[in-house]
């Protein structure tokens, strides 16, 4: 009791109450610094444009097992990492994919960890419902070149793609639903992230009628607008579009110069929710910072094409908001000599055996390069080789003229020393397999379908001359005003003036006969007859007229 009455207690009560204040003290500072949590890291690996190049197109870049193995490294470095493909994942494939119906590139996705997949125009190239066999997997019902696993080394029957395909804007008339689920929300740390994937509004007009019937593709910026609501009302704050159209720039892979496209438009339109737009179709490697509704620019990438660019995109995701308050952007080329994955090496390795017989086989012989490249008027080498096939092999069905799209020519037919051509060459050509179908014209739909291929009644900012046979010819003059360009008295077949009310018979492939490419005259054709596919046509040409020289494209000219 003693210690308690003696000098000792002021003391005693000063230390206390230095104790309580430092405590306080630390109270406020320790408290709001643990409320602070880090930002989360997030990382999207994405490409767009492969369509079916498993190997690595000519050059130094390319190949899926190269670009697998650069992802394996990215989730080692980055766990939270998602894989993502903004359209054209097949179709116009390379025969090693497309021979198989296009099962080895799933195959090969479903090994390289591809998470989602927006649907492009050439996802729809063999049809909505051969697209749904490869999401869901089973044999192709024809039972050819389908479920090779046992070969190849995977499951059998053909397993499906373990990835989900996203189609917000592809809805059923019907039924009012979209063909595959318009978005996806993956959880990281508990924060929702949202994939949109949608392709481009004019699919319909760029693919076959048939194979996309009862289908309607509808405006990109009011579908996306419109999920955005839903999804804020649902608590996702970062959204992700992956959307199948894009644009155009004149500089590198990881710049954004003269930029332009349907794209920039479309994000004009944008709702400020959105956060980053992966884009692709026009074959192009850029990021660019894009308006958005609001003023505001956001991220808007491409991959370029084939596989020859990753996109590694790093995105900050506000722990406590679920917004995302950083985005980083690298393009990096896929090197070809770099790592490659063993899994997806050896199942390329696997089928391009079983497409070896196929491949190599001689169809004919060339004396000198075929090329895509057009003149003034838009006429190329391998554009009028191929018209001159369809040609020729329908003359028994009347026709007078044969008419390809640019569009179906999807490589140069290039000479080997030797001069051969295989059925590997063609098939790069010529992919699709579009059948050739022979249909009556009167003059004046003739006319009309040459107006057509420029954009009429519309101006086509990007005119898509046809190819034209021989015996046909006429001179079209650019200045001119839409549906006014083509010089009708200048229109020839086999030499004689296009007569308006006079029938003939042309042969064009079954997708220009359905109205593709704009050219809806082309559905009034009567009087059709089918006939073998083009690949096949220009084999049979190669074969009966072999080594073949390239004619001078005189056939179109501009007028001066």
């Amino acid at each position: 009791m003693a210690l308690l009455t003696n000098g000792n207690r002021p003391a005693a009560r000063m230390r206390m109450r230095e104790a309580l204040v430092a405590s306080i003290f630390l109270f406020f500072v320790s408290v709001p610094a643990a409320a602070v949590e880090p930002p989360i890291e997030l990382t999207i690996a994405a490409f767009n444009d492969l369509h079916g190049h498993l190997e690595a197109p000519r050059g130094e870049v390319g190949g899926v097992a190269a670009m697998a193995a650069r992802i394996d490294a990215l989730r080692r470095e980055r766990p939270h990492t998602v894989v993502v493909s903004a359209g054209d994942l097949i179709g116009a494939s390379p025969l090693l994919s497309g021979l198989f119906r296009d099962e080895p590139t799933i195959e090969a996705m479903n090994r390289l960890g591809l998470d989602f997949a927006a649907v492009g125009n050439h996802e729809f190239d063999a049809g909505a419902a051969e697209l749904r066999r490869l999401q869901t997997g089973g044999c192709h019902a024809s039972g050819v070149r389908t479920c090779n696993g046992a070969q190849a080394g995977t499951s059998v029957p053909f397993e499906g793609a373990r990835f989900r395909f996203l189609a917000a804007n592809v809805v059923d008339r019907r039924t009012g639903e979209t063909l595959f689920p318009p978005y996806a929300v993956r959880r990281f740390d508990g924060v929702p992230v949202a994939f949109i994937g949608l392709t481009l509004r004019g699919t319909a007009g760029i693919v076959r009628a048939a194979g996309i019937a009862g289908l309607r593709f509808e405006d990109e910026a009011r579908t996306v607008n419109r999920l955005v609501r839903r999804l804020r009302a649902e608590g996702v704050e970062a959204i992700v579009v992956l959307l199948h159209e894009g644009g155009r720039h004149s500089g590198p892979p990881d710049e954004c110069v003269d930029f332009d496209g349907p794209i920039v438009d479309i994000v004009a339109r944008l709702d400020d929710a959105v956060d980053l737009v992966v884009s692709g179709h026009t074959h192009q490697a850029y990021h660019c910072r894009l308006p958005n509704a609001a003023g505001r620019a956001i991220p808007v990438t491409g991959a370029g094409s084939y596989g020859r660019y990753l996109t590694r995109i790093d995105l900050r995701l506000d722990a406590a908001s679920g917004d995302v308050r950083g985005v980083e952007v690298h393009n990096g080329a896929v090197r070809r000599d770099g790592p490659q994955h063993p899994a997806v090496a050896q199942l390329v390795r696997d089928y391009a055996a079983l497409a070896e017989p196929f491949a190599q086989r001689v169809v004919g012989r060339i004396a000198a390069d075929f090329t895509r490249d057009p003149d003034a008027a838009g006429q190329s080498t391998l554009g009028q080789l191929t018209a001159d096939a369809q040609l020729a092999v329908t003359r028994d069905a009347g026709a007078v003229a044969a008419f390809m799209n640019m569009g179906g020519l999807r490589a140069d037919l290039r000479a080997r020393s030797s001069g051969e051509v295989t059925y590997e060459d063609l098939y790069a050509v010529h992919p699709f397999g579009n059948a050739l179908v022979t249909l009556t014209l009167s003059g004046a739909q003739i006319k009309t379908m040459l107006e057509q291929q420029f954009g009429c009644p519309r101006e086509r900012s990007r005119p898509r001359p046809l190819q034209v046979s021989s015996g046909f010819e006429y001179r079209w003059n650019p200045a001119a005003a839409p549906c006014a360009r083509v010089v009708a008295e200048s229109i020839r077949v086999q030499g004689a003036p296009l007569a308006p009310m006079q029938h003939y018979r042309i042969t064009v492939n079954d997708f220009l006969a359905d109205g593709g490419d704009g050219l809806r005259v082309l559905r009034e054709g009567t009087e059709r007859t089918g006939g073998m596919l083009d690949r096949d046509a220009l084999a049979s040409y190669l074969q009966q007229h072999g080594p073949v020289r390239p004619a001078p494209t005189q056939r179109v000219r501009l007028v001066h």
